[in-house]
């Protein structure tokens, strides 16, 4: 006999909450909504892979398809059943496994509140087995089961955006509410660390947080550390073990996604994209974003275009 709890959860829910995305969300990179603050909704007509991007902390749903991503050397597989958290900002590559103009990939995301999460861990402290070391070594993206109490959340989220007139009254109480069931889920252990500011999860979230906002400048790793208040050789353990990736790996990624950005979005040549990103050497860029990306720049974005155009005509 089937077990129900492997299947996805509410499905009222999920069936409203497609239906609110079909008819709002367009074919695109995620929309934020102008009627409740870092709230997203995102609709993708057609499979994609290789595309960049740094994802902010915010916790995303899948109603309808399934997504693929890759941190560092690691890959994450999550659909229908599981929400993702990434708990800070992490350069990743992704891909749409399943989607089609009949039945594009459907989905919504929700910026991560650390006030309120902060505020949360006041109010209903975790077990101290909660933050063993099971949550320090964990990344910094993960899933969780999706839960129907948590689905119904966002459900009623968006339902105010057909009544306008609530959002200010009940759109705090019910992003509240997202952010305590992730508190109480799977992923709230790693909330948790990153939240508490005398870990080292949340010194590194601090360092990295630095780090995405000089990325185009050269890296002084033992600079980080010491703001971190860590030696150099723990300092870029706790870094890997968050992020999948080496501060050096973590910058460089940086750098290609915002310069394959430049290229695709403001068709900018690879040489001047290279040198606003902080390369000095083209050559060096076009070895690198070859490594990462499987082909030179001026192939890689002529053949992503290529790519787009049936979605776009």
């Amino acid at each position: 006999m089937p077990d129900p709890s492997s299947h996805p959860p509410a499905t009222g829910a999920r069936a409203s909450i497609v239906r609110r995305l079909l008819e709002r969300a367009v074919d695109s990179s995620p929309q934020m909504s102008p009627e409740i603050p870092g709230l997203m909704l995102i609709r993708i007509n057609q499979p994609y892979l290789n595309v960049c991007s740094v994802y902010e902390p915010c916790v995303a749903v899948i109603v309808q398809g399934s997504k693929r991503i890759k941190l560092g050397d690691e890959t994450l597989c999550y659909g229908e059943d599981r929400y993702l958290i990434t708990s800070m900002d992490l350069p990743v590559k992704t891909a749409v496994v399943e989607a089609s103009a009949e039945r594009p990939y459907l989905g919504v995301a929700l910026r991560l509140d650390w006030r309120e999460i902060a505020s949360l861990m006041l109010e209903s402290p975790a077990p101290t087995s909660t933050l063993g070391s099971a949550a320090r070594d964990s990344r910094a993206m993960t899933t969780g089961a999706l839960t129907a109490p948590l689905l119904e959340a966002f459900d009623r989220l968006l339902a105010l955006l057909d009544q306008p007139e609530h959002i200010p009254a009940l759109a705090p109480l019910i992003k509240r509410e997202i952010h305590y069931r992730l508190l109480t889920g799977e992923a709230g252990a790693r909330l948790r660390q990153i939240a508490t500011v005398d870990t080292q999860s949340h010194q590194v979230a601090r360092a990295i947080a630095s780090l995405n906002a000089r990325f185009t400048e050269p890296l002084r790793v033992e600079t980080l550390a010491r703001e971190s208040g860590m030696s150099l050789s723990t300092f870029h353990h706790h870094f890997k073990t968050l992020t999948a990736m080496s501060p050096l790996q973590y910058q460089k990624q940086l750098r290609l996604t915002e310069a394959r950005r430049l290229m695709l979005s403001d068709g900018m040549d690879a040489s001047t994209a290279a040198f606003r990103v902080g390369y000095e050497s083209p050559s060096q860029f076009s070895r690198e974003y070859r490594r990462s990306f499987g082909a030179p720049p001026s192939k890689d974005v002529a053949d992503f275009r290529w790519q787009q155009e049936p979605a776009a005509a």
